[in-house]
């Protein structure tokens, strides 16, 4: 039985897995990066690994207070913070996500990352296969929106295996990426 922590459903991803995820999202030093439904911080170790400047967002307190005790000396530092990811504030500057969220939130989480004004420069998520699927076919509320500006796909399965407990179902890493703007006056 998945451990239960409130709402949410919590499947811990391997830390290779999460090395993977981060190195193939093309994280640069100082990158700012938030790692949503942190947990016990696998995708945050893998970030802070390739120095990038992680904002861990974790609703368990339990958790939380593990993440702050693991990268307490992290450098750049690690800033916790305790919130639900439904209710996530964005960086007000340019940023990138690699998260494991929890699987409820895939719907209000890609909205909030792609609501006019974000500056989410590319997000990859791990999301049950069939949720991450609707989105990138645009099947999501508001896709027409959101199209224009970010390109959306499916480009990795993730295993049961690579997940404990192993989630009921398959899992997959959806890329939202900002779409370059052609410079004023090119031909679209």
């Amino acid at each position: 039985m998945p451990e239960q922590r409130g709402r949410w459903q919590w499947h811990r991803l391997d830390a290779r897995w999460a090395a993977r995820l981060v190195a193939d999202a093309g994280i640069r030093p100082g990158d700012v990066v938030v790692d949503v439904g942190a947990g016990l911080g696998a995708i945050t170790g893998a970030l802070v690994d390739a120095r990038a400047r992680v904002i861990a967002v974790e609703l368990h307190r339990g958790r939380a207070a593990a993440l702050r005790a693991r990268f307490a000396r992290a450098d750049p530092p690690v800033t916790v913070v305790v919130a639900d990811a439904a209710d996530l504030r964005l960086p007000r500057r340019p940023f990138h996500v690699v998260a494991n969220p929890p699987f409820a939130l895939t719907a209000p989480l890609v909205r909030r990352l792609l609501a006019p004004g974000s500056r989410l420069e590319r997000a990859d998520l791990v999301l049950q296969h069939a949720a991450a699927k609707r989105v990138a076919e645009g099947r999501l509320p508001g896709a027409l929106r959101w199209t224009r500006d970010f390109e959306a796909r499916v480009d990795l399965v993730i295993p049961r295996a690579a997940f404990h407990p192993r989630p009921p179902v398959d899992c997959a890493r959806l890329v939202l990426a900002r779409r370059v703007t052609p410079p004023s006056g090119a031909r679209r």
